[in-house]
């Protein structure tokens, strides 16, 4: 038995009960790493179009213009690394900045930087760059890449906007090869199943799974732009 603790009074019971839950938390590891590799064998994806977006100057502070284009096959910045692509829940049908969306992207712009050394990263949302770099300012995204998909079907491609406009959360991963040949590689939403909503990516952040670790777990608690 490994214990975590030097507590005295821990009873047997305590002990024993927490042993079995060791060694369920070692099976789910083990059962991640598994999946993780699954998702890394997945076969070649396919072609996708040189998507175009729309982007404001790097500094947040320097206003919001002028804008450039840039397109898809533009965001890789050397063809060996992969391109990861938050799909923000903002413009559209979801005329203000999504909560949920929000808390994920609080925590994308603490480690921007750690992921910069192994992969490009942007946000990307259906709201104008105006719009898109105020809320930005406001939760103080100054580390993160900020695209508006204009025109483009980017979103509706991807599945995260229907056809009327309505709006979902997704991470999408793409590469490039040494021929600048930009393929789709994964995708996934919140919902997994028509009885699963809302899980899908909850793995892109810590707040739920911390507060699994306590006695109430995360119950019904859901993001907020209020606090």
């Amino acid at each position: 038995m490994l214990r975590h603790t030097r507590l005295a009074g821990e009873s047997a019971d305590h002990l024993a009960a927490r042993e079995e839950l060791r060694l369920a938390e070692i099976e789910l590891m083990r059962h991640r790493e598994q999946v993780a590799a699954q998702r890394r064998a997945l076969p070649q994806g396919p072609l996708v179009d040189d998507y175009v977006f729309i982007e404001g100057p790097a500094d947040l502070n320097a206003g919001d213009t002028p804008v450039r284009e840039v397109t898809l096959s533009g965001l890789f910045t050397a063809p060996d690394r992969p391109l990861i692509v938050y799909q923000f829940m903002y413009g559209k049908l979801q005329t203000d900045p999504c909560p949920m969306c929000t808390l994920w992207i609080d925590g994308f712009n603490g480690i921007a930087h750690h992921i910069a050394q192994s992969a490009d990263f942007v946000i990307a949302a259906a709201a104008d760059p105006s719009a898109l770099r105020q809320h930005a300012r406001n939760r103080g995204w100054h580390r993160l890449r900020l695209l508006s998909c204009g025109d483009s079907t980017f979103k509706y491609d991807l599945g995260s906007e229907d056809k009327d406009g309505e709006q979902d959360s997704t991470v999408s991963v793409f590469t490039r090869d040494g021929e600048g040949t930009v393929r789709h590689f994964y995708s996934a939403h919140p919902r997994m199943a028509d009885d699963i909503d809302g899980r899908g990516i909850d793995l892109l952040a810590p707040v739920w799974h911390i507060l699994d670790l306590t006695p109430q777990g995360r119950g019904d608690w859901d993001a907020s732009l209020d606090y």
